[in-house]
């Protein structure tokens, strides 16, 4: 008797790709971006058929037609609220929310942070470049004050969103960065996003090279990146620089630059701890000060943040399930005639 072999064959990352040209600017950063996910989705051990690409408007938003799975090309902002409900009906499904800076804190930003506080098991992956780049260059809510664009001609007087911070707040369980010239940290932190049970922040510096390039330039080149960003790990402590010769130490609240030696060693510093929900706010703000001069911060990369917190989808199908063993099933015509109803004579 002959035996039919079921086993599926593996996946490459070519298999996650489609026919369709890529239609994005030579040398925008959204094509390492795509390259990273088609590489990783292999691993997630997901068939294509249960993974679903959602995104809003922008340039990061043509990400659907790119990947060879299902997806939506959805509205302005709304790509987290369209997710929101795949999520809570089909909670089988790996949904990967692709957005801009302007399509989720913009016009989207009220959904953004409702799905956060929800908790929905979905991954956001926010690309942010700091500028309006499908509408030729307005200044976005992440740009820097004083940014002169088409839109701001005498520069922008807006104060900018801290994204992480933004997220911290509403409660997110999982927050990270990572930057599109950095294959293999993009890799991993695409792949913990994944891994993650409930809803994943995961920003990154994205170059738009035709209305912002090298926004990002001095954590992404080789002769400063060493110098300006600092890569978290787990239970280590937070050393950079390109011999790893300095540091970051808490006193008190207040983060400080050491340089190790003469009585510093890597035991003074802060050992970093994905779970400790205070020190990470202090990471989605280290930033340069401008209260505090002569001391410059790098930039931090990696996982800020992340808690196990009960999933929306989840607790949303145990509340069917009780009130469906306590009541029974219900009568549609029942309730929409309600209790409000009245005879007109």
């Amino acid at each position: 008797m002959s035996v039919t072999d079921t086993t599926q064959p593996l996946l490459t990352a070519k298999d996650f790709a489609t026919d369709q040209e890529v239609r994005w600017c030579p040398g925008c950063g959204d094509y390492s971006i795509l390259a990273q996910v088609q590489k990783i989705m292999p691993g997630i051990g997901i068939p294509r058929e249960n993974i679903v690409i959602v995104s809003g408007i922008g340039c990061s938003s043509r990400f659907p037609y790119y990947m060879n799975t299902y997806g939506m090309h959805s509205i302005h902002g709304r790509a987290t609220a369209i997710a929101s409900g795949l999520k809570a009906t089909r909670p089988e499904l790996s949904v990967w929310i692709v957005t801009g800076d302007g399509d989720s804190l913009s016009i989207g930003g009220n959904h953004t942070i409702h799905l956060l506080r929800r908790n929905f098991d979905v991954n956001v992956l926010l690309f942010n470049n700091q500028i309006y780049g499908l509408t030729k260059g307005q200044y976005s809510p992440t740009s820097e004050e004083n940014k002169i664009t088409k839109s701001t001609p005498f520069g922008s007087i807006d104060h900018p969103f801290n994204p992480l911070a933004l997220a911290m707040g509403a409660d997110a369980s999982f927050i990270a960065r990572s930057m599109d010239r950095d294959p293999k940290h993009l890799q991993a932190m695409l792949t913990r996003a994944h891994q993650h049970k409930g809803a994943s922040f995961l920003e990154i510096y994205q170059n738009c090279n035709i209305f912002n390039d090298g926004a990002f330039e001095i954590f992404t080149e080789k002769a400063s990146k060493t110098e300006e960003a600092l890569f978290l790990e787990q239970g280590k402590p937070l050393v950079f620089g390109a011999s790893q010769q300095k540091g970051i130490k808490l006193d008190g609240l207040k983060p400080v630059v050491v340089e190790l030696g003469n009585g510093v060693s890597a035991d003074d510093l802060w050992i970093h701890d994905e779970n400790d929900f205070y020190k990470a706010q202090i990471l989605t703000r280290l930033f340069d000060n401008p209260n505090q001069a002569g001391t410059h911060f790098p930039r931090p990369f990696g996982v800020f943040f992340e808690t196990e917190r009960a999933c929306y989808e989840d607790v949303m199908a145990m509340q069917i399930e009780e009130v469906l063993a306590t009541k029974g099933p219900g009568n549609l015509d029942k309730l929409l005639r309600g209790r409000e109803v009245w005879e007109i004579i």
